[in-house]
């Protein structure tokens, strides 16, 4: 081997943007895809780096493989049953510790063996830069309350969407190539690296992981009493102290801080549904970027360590917790946190001081440093089911519903399509009330409250209707979308808004006197009205009132499918 190739592929060679900047410094996007691109063209057998779709601005999105032996065919990792771990970076590119820690990772992986060995069977994937059209959004003025970097990229799309907020429903190119790069991978362990916002305190290392409750079926316990110590254990080992994400129950962290509950909508949450841990490590916004990237890496490197010695534990839970999904009777679909059981933790904060406002007639939170304080505090920990169904056999999906169908799609759910039309016996969701937010949230009108009514009868199902069964491994997924009153519900996020409708309405001057005939033909009706009335005094003067709740109650002019959920349950 000549010199001069040596020196092509020595370390000093692949220096990362960082590395070769002030350490207050990020890479951008096409420094970053072209180091990969180089790496891997170096490096083919431990790194194969690709392109696995298009983002909404038409900008391609990038994922590597490494792996100790140079074997990258999913298939036949899959088939080999390899443990994956999988890094993703840049959801929030104002948040770019984790891209540019990322970098010089792979980069030791394809230039250090020890390292490189130390994978063993285990498979390193990750996405170098997920929102890309976010990431060459680059600015210095988008993060009021951030230290660091120079310049950075933006946390929306060019749908101008955040996609940490877009995973169950897909409204972006990203989420969609992401849901089906993330099923078809099906990781063990996930880390999706953020910067966060917040109080003040000491630590520069915070973590999100994903709720051990909310988890369950094995994989919760396991998470919770032995993969979270060894990780704040070797933290502190490797001198960056970690705590839980700073989420105060009142406003500061002295009164004790509540895990985050990370429903599907986020990446930590939308990987639980594939039975996968997930970690959402927040670097503190106020500590030096260096620190956070120093952090970061470490954390990272910490949970791969942790994964890599304990990964044929980890595949048995997530095989068991599969197979119990499957098989459940009784299905949670929405949590609370539980305040009656609580843990503590030893913090290290700074004095919560109450000062007049320069700017106003008020009262403002500070942090003084000066007055630093370590102590335990209320840690809440522990989150209850305030909501669960019954598990159905099958759902039945009418193929009308192109949008909800393809979701399940893109995460591997098993499905077949009816052929010929059937008389069926279902369980169906009559909607009794649906309380929305007043505003948009990320392009959509959220349903934070949702009551229901289960009624079982015969129904028409058509030919080319799914049939969605529950005993496979994608059970989780299906019942935490189509299950209305699940946090992050198709129904919640406005999939089946135009059942909420009527699509019948009525002259007043004619209905006035087919009211008063409804009312002598249909006695419950007839019952229901009074009892309005005697509710609602204040509406008969209101013409439109009681017409709109006669016209309504009344089997006459009855619309079966209006605040009907069209997903039926098949219980048998």
């Amino acid at each position: 081997m000549s010199s001069q190739s040596v020196n092509a592929n020595s370390p000093a060679s692949f220096i990362t943007p960082y590395e070769a900047g002030n350490q207050n410094q990020t890479t951008s996007w096409q420094d970053c895809i072209a180091f990969y691109q180089h790496l891997a063209a170096q490096f083919p057998a431990v790194l194969q780096f690709s392109q696995i779709g298009v983002s909404d601005g038409g900008r391609p999105i990038h994922a590597g493989v490494v792996t100790a032996d140079g074997v990258f065919d999913r298939d036949r990792i899959r088939q080999e049953q390899r443990p994956v771990f999988f890094n993703n970076n840049g959801i929030h590119p104002g948040e770019p510790e984790g891209i540019d820690a990322c970098m010089a990772l792979v980069r030791d992986f394809c230039t250090q063996p020890e390292r490189l060995a130390a994978l063993g069977q285990t498979v390193f994937l990750f996405v170098p830069v997920y929102n890309v059209d976010g990431s060459v959004n680059r600015q210095k003025t988008s993060r009021v309350n951030q230290d660091g970097p120079e310049q950075f990229g933006f946390r929306g799309n060019s749908q101008h969407l955040d996609l940490n907020r877009d995973f169950i429903k897909c409204d972006s190119e990203n989420a969609q190539v992401f849901n089906r790069f993330f099923s078809e991978w099906s990781p063990d362990v996930m880390v999706d690296t953020h910067t966060s916002n917040g109080a003040d305190y000491h630590y520069t290392m915070t973590l999100i992981q994903t709720q051990a409750d909310k988890l369950g079926y094995g994989l919760g316990p396991f998470l919770r009493d032995t993969m979270l110590p060894a990780i704040y254990a070797d933290m502190q080992q490797r001198g960056w102290p970690t705590c839980p994400y700073v989420n105060p129950v009142q406003d500061s962290p002295d009164h004790g801080i509540e895990d985050f509950l990370e429903t599907p909508r986020f990446s930590t949450g939308y990987a639980a549904l594939h039975h996968t841990i997930g970690f959402m490590p927040e670097t503190h916004m106020l500590k030096p970027f260096a620190d956070r990237y120093a952090s970061m890496r470490a954390l990272v490197e910490s949970v791969l360590a942790f994964t890599v010695a304990h990964a044929a534990q980890i595949q048995n839970l997530r095989a068991r917790a599969r197979q119990a999904a499957s098989e459940s009777q009784q299905v949670a679909v929405h949590w609370a946190a539980d305040h009656s059981r609580q843990s503590q933790f030893l913090f290290k904060g700074y004095k919560a001081v109450y000062i007049p406002s320069i700017l106003g007639n008020y009262q403002r939170l500070a942090y003084d440093r000066s007055q630093p304080w370590e102590k335990p505090i209320a840690y809440y920990d522990r989150f209850i089911a305030d909501i669960s169904v019954q598990q159905a056999k099958a759902y039945l999906i009418p193929q009308a519903w192109r949008a909800v169908i393809e979701r399940l799609q893109w995460n591997g759910v098993q499905m077949h399509r009816l052929e010929q039309d059937s008389s069926l016996q279902a369980e169906v969701y009559q909607i009794l009330s649906v309380t929305s937010r007043p505003h948009a949230y990320e392009g959509h009108l959220f349903h934070d409250e949702v009551k229901l009514q289960a009624v079982t009868c015969n129904v028409a199902a058509h030919a080319g209707d799914y049939v969605v069964p529950l005993d496979q491994d994608k059970a989780r997924y299906i019942v935490e979308t189509l299950e209305p009153q699940a946090h992050d519900s198709f129904f919640r996020w406005g999939f089946f808004n135009s059942v909420l409708e009527k699509k019948e309405a009525y002259s007043d001057y004619v209905f006035e006197d087919t009211a008063s005939e409804i009312l002598a033909t249909e006695p419950a009706v007839k019952q229901a009205f009074e009892q309005w009335k005697l509710a609602n005094p204040g509406l008969l003067d209101n013409q439109q009132a009681v017409l709109d709740f006669i016209f309504q109650a009344c089997q006459r002019f009855h619309e079966p499918e209006w605040c009907r959920y069209p997903v039926l349950r098949l219980t048998a």
